[in-house]
């Protein structure tokens, strides 16, 4: 099993039973995710930037505009943060202390750099569409140059990372199972709706078969970790 080598910044210290460092369970968090947040520096000031992305191997990409601060910033190559957490429930336990919550979390660490080849650019995006809805690149028009010229790619491979997980129910003091208090877990998904057209659709437009899979209810992460299968 290949795993990331835990290092001071990386090893899980509080709970460190929850942590893992295998490749299985860092990528299955990271591909059941689109939004990321990356935490990084800029002339001593910390931001924290939540943005969509996506995983090749053990590199993480992102984009957006050419003249986002962040990206150019990136482009240059800086040390980044970035997290990734599902929040899978509330657990409800029975005194105050012990209430907690199930979640699935990554921090991986690298340093970035640009893409800035124009056809590995392309394919990366188009790569990240079809990560996102498998089979919807080939019903879109091509990307302009314009289009291209005015996105950043910025990749970072992982050099470090470490999985957090908590999914069970609750942990209270032994005397206090005794107590006529409801205790268990809600469970917190986030789901998909019913499909809004757009106004200005021109008539007689139908729903392509591509997105039977959006249908109303599916779960986001499954939606996304299947995706990912069907790209790898």
């Amino acid at each position: 099993m290949n795993v990331f080598t835990p290092t001071k910044r990386s090893r899980v210290k509080r709970l460190h039973e929850r942590g893992s460092y295998d490749e299985k369970s860092v990528f299955e968090i990271l591909d059941a995710g689109l939004i990321a947040h990356m935490g990084y520096v800029i002339d001593g000031q910390p931001y924290v930037t939540p943005t969509a992305f996506w995983r090749r191997g053990r590199t993480l990409y992102w984009h957006g505009s050419a003249k986002s601060r962040m990206l150019m910033e990136q482009a240059k190559g800086l040390p980044v943060c970035v997290t990734v957490t599902h929040l899978d429930g509330l657990v409800l336990a029975r005194s105050g202390f012990h209430h907690s919550i199930n979640y699935r979390s990554v921090m991986a660490f690298g340093h970035t750099s640009e893409i800035t080849d124009s056809a590995e650019k392309i394919a990366e995006m188009d790569y990240f569409l079809e990560r996102v809805l498998p089979k919807r690149n080939p019903s879109l028009r091509p990307m302009t140059d314009q289009e291209l010229k005015a996105s950043k790619v910025i990749a970072m491979e992982i050099a470090e990372a470490s999985a957090k997980i908590r999914a069970k129910p609750p942990v209270d003091d032994e005397e206090d199972y005794a107590l006529p208090i409801w205790a268990g877990v809600a469970p917190v998904t986030q789901v998909m709706g019913v499909l809004e057209p757009d106004p200005r659709l021109l008539p007689g437009v139908p729903v392509p078969s591509h997105l039977d899979r959006l249908r109303p209810g599916k779960r986001l992460d499954l939606l996304m970790a299947e995706a990912a299968k069907v790209g790898a």
